[in-house]
């Protein structure tokens, strides 16, 4: 089975990858196919997408670059009294939302008087194309439908009062303004976007001097305020420092205490330590006692239940007397098998088996007894551990309440010594630099008038409108192919069908269906008169086991040239054998009227009827035998199906050497299934770009379904120069024989009809 299996899965694997690679090789003919259009969509779309940026009003980007320092923190800073002064990331955060403030934009339209430039004051903005309150108003939609508006909300929107106008331009230009932070570092850039490149500088450069100033201003009021508090806050430092002293040399003269410090810290030392054992004897004794349990628990099992106690069982001497046992056991159990119970082997086995069942046992009462003993130390132990942490409890709990109270005491001393110490070192610095602050922030790089500009971004647009207008273009041009469900090349028609493609005939432009069904005999078309004998070939190579005798010529729907290519694959025929063609359309039949038989002209239908004889009915057209429809009758149905008619075809097929029958269309009547019955081979004409593939597909299942001998299909009417330029492959012989629509074009008064 394995043999097998594995060619299938190879065979399965390699047409997979055959099918699959197809798909991808189709997609690409397809975009190659309409190449020149997809080019097309690109080229207009970058065009149109290049002019709209030039329509588009350029903006500058100016910015200036700041360093923002951190003070280092001192012990008691005014800063930090503030709440200003951060630390690391929150610091820098907070810069560079003071940096995005309201306040500092308001000074800086103040300062350029940016109310009055053109670009910000509202007064000299364009009107809207559409001014949708006006039209609101005229319609009166108010009084139907009560409707407010922001505009009416404001007290007077058509001339604002200065202090609107003032809101308005600064909330447009912090719209403008932009912080980058530079990496990792306290360097930030300042940048504010405006269609004037020197008016962007101006602005930015504000923005940075600005900034530095509000903080200068601030550090300012700060010591100010700073110098008078602390003045008043030093007074009552000094009091409070006083009467925290005399609170702690009073208690200690009181209770007459030396170093109590030193004492108190090594009784807690050693309760610390005792209490670390004791929790740890604690433990000890509650493992103990646990495995002393299950030991008491199981005792009444034997020494063998003990030996599955987890305490025992994890001893490495008890899994190495286990594993002894079991392979002394395993060793017994093995000879048993081969000798009796009285081998000197098996005696053996058992005496080893018996001397490894001892020593387990004796081991596994050793180590219960060693469990028993641990239980017992431990218990010792845990009590004269508590008895210890109980006896230095009672020693330093007295000194321990006056350790606290002198500690107490001694921490309030240090915490107002230390206030009052900073407090006067911060006075004495306030006071001396009150004058000389400085910003944390400086300009490293002040800003330029830009050269370029950053919106928009042309080349970006117009490489990002053509790779769209690309992917659109390619995207529409295989939905297309997906929506052209039909048949265009050979692999088509074979992967689809798994049918082979006994040939493809050209389309013929400009001839009458006459000319068409006689245009093999008249050879004025190469290429097509080759195509006719290349499936005349295709169907002698397939015959060659078991002759076909009888053709039968079939087609989807009406219109797609069966009736052609059985004429003009009768004519080829002809050449080498005798031929009968047969007009078995006998709903609409064209055999008569393609070579102008006269009108009434006994056929087929005629000679099933028994109306008419063979000599009467069969007619030579340039050597070859022809039976029209005949006259056309009310039950074509029952005609083919008949005794008759069977009896018929089997005359014909001993006079003839080869016997072509026009069948009708499979889809429109169920004439073309009773004919199958007849045929040794059969053909399914197609008619390229036109016939719909579930259409053929389901037509195809018919004919098989009801065992007909398909042998090909004809694909017909193909546009070869159209096929060539979208990259299908036709096997080359057009190219060969040099094939010109042109060249073999006549004039015609009636469009193709074939």
């Amino acid at each position: 089975m394995d043999t097998t299996a594995a060619p299938k899965e190879r065979t399965w694997i390699a047409r997979r990858l055959e099918n699959d690679a197809p798909d991808l090789l189709q997609a690409w003919r397809t975009i190659w196919r309409r190449k020149w259009s997809i080019l097309a969509l690109v080229s207009i779309v970058t065009m149109v997408a290049a002019l709209g940026t030039f329509a588009i009003t350029p903006t500058y980007r100016a910015g200036s670059t700041l360093l923002i320092e951190q003070k280092k923190a001192n012990v008691v800073s005014i800063e930090q009294v503030y709440g200003i002064e951060g630390a690391g990331y929150e610091y820098l955060q907070t810069q560079f939302e003071l940096l995005r403030s309201r306040g500092l934009a308001e000074r800086v339209v103040k300062k350029l008087n940016l109310t009055t430039h053109p670009a910000f004051d509202p007064r000299q903005q364009p009107a809207p194309l559409i001014d949708i309150k006006g039209l609101l108003s005229g319609f009166d939609i108010g009084q139907a439908i009560p409707v407010t508006l922001p505009e009416d909300l404001e007290e007077d929107s058509v001339d604002p009062v200065e202090a609107k106008i003032l809101d308005e331009v600064t909330k447009a230009f912090m719209k403008r303004v932009s912080i980058a932070p530079l990496g990792k570092s306290q360097l930030v850039k300042v940048q504010v976007d405006m269609d004037d490149p020197r008016l962007a500088a101006k602005a930015a450069n504000a923005l940075a001097d600005g900034f530095i100033e509000s903080q200068l201003e601030a550090s300012m009021e700060m010591s100010m305020s700073a110098t008078n508090w602390m003045n008043s806050r030093l007074q009552e430092l000094r009091v409070k420092l006083k009467e925290a002293e005399g609170k702690l040399q009073a208690f200690r003269e009181q209770e007459n205490l030396v170093d109590v410090d030193g004492v108190s810290t090594i009784n807690a030392a050693e309760l610390s330590a005792t209490s670390d054992r004791m929790i740890d004897a604690r433990r000890q004794r509650a493992e103990a006692e646990s495995q002393y349990r299950q030991v008491q628990a199981n005792r009444g099992g034997g020494w063998q239940k003990l030996a599955t106690l987890p305490a025992v069982l994890g001893d490495p001497l008890i899994q190495q007397f286990k594993a002894e046992e079991a392979r002394a056991r395993a060793k017994v159990d093995e000879l048993s098998k081969r000798y009796g119970k009285r081998h000197p082997a098996i005696e053996a086995a058992r005496s080893d088996l018996n001397a490894a069942s001892a020593s387990l046992r004796t081991q596994v009462e050793q180590i219960v007894a060693g469990i028993e003993r641990n239980y017992q130390l431990a218990q010792a132990n845990e009590s004269s551990l508590s008895a210890s942490v109980e006896a230095n409890k009672a020693q330093i709990q007295k000194i321990s309440r006056k350790e606290f109270q002198v500690r107490e005491l001694a921490r309030e001393v240090e915490a107002n010594r230390s206030l009052y110490d900073t407090f006067m070192t911060r006075l004495k610095e306030t006071t001396a630099t009150s004058d000389m602050d400085s910003a944390s922030a400086r300009v490293v790089d002040r800003a330029t008038p830009p050269t370029i500009p950053i919106s928009p971004q042309r080349s970006l647009i117009v490489s990002f409108a053509g790779v769209l207008a690309l992917m659109a273009g390619i995207g529409l041009c295989l939905v297309l192919e997906m929506l052209n469900n039909t048949f265009k090349s050979i692999e088509d028609v074979e992967s689809k069908l798994n049918l082979p493609v006994l040939g493809i005939l050209p389309l013929i432009k400009g001839r009458q269906r006459g000319e068409i069904a006689q245009l093999f005999t008249s050879d004025q078309d190469k290429a097509f008169s080759e195509a006719i004998r290349t499936i005349r070939t295709s169907l002698v190579l397939s015959d060659m086991h078991q002759r076909h005798r009888t053709l039968v010529v079939t087609s989807s729907l009406p219109g797609e040239g069966k009736s052609s290519v059985a004429a003009n694959l009768a004519y080829a025929f002809g050449q080498m054998e005798k031929v009968l063609l047969i007009d078995a359309d006998l709903r609409r039949p064209t055999l008569a009227k393609n070579f102008k038989f006269p009108v009434g002209s006994p056929g087929l239908a005629n000679l099933i009827a028994g109306t008419a004889r063979i000599e009467d009915c069969i007619r030579n057209v340039e050597g070859i035998d022809m039976l029209c429809a005949g006259l056309v009758p009310p039950n074509p149905l029952e005609l083919l199906s008949s005794e008759h008619f069977t009896k018929l075809i089997e005359f014909f097929k001993s006079r003839y050497d080869r016997v072509i029958i026009d069948s009708p269309p499979i889809q429109a009547v169920s004439d073309a299934s009773v004919l199958a019955i007849h045929a040794d081979a059969q053909i399914y004409v197609i008619k390229s770009e036109a016939t719909a593939i579930p259409l053929v597909k389901r037509g195809v299942g018919q004919l098989l379904q009801s065992n007909s001998p398909l042998t090909g299909v004809v694909l017909n009417q193909v546009d070869v120069h159209k096929a060539q330029k979208q990259g299908y492959n036709y096997g080359g012989y057009y190219d060969y024989y040099g094939y010109s629509g042109e060249a073999n074009r006549k004039p015609a008064t009636k469009p193709q009809k074939v």
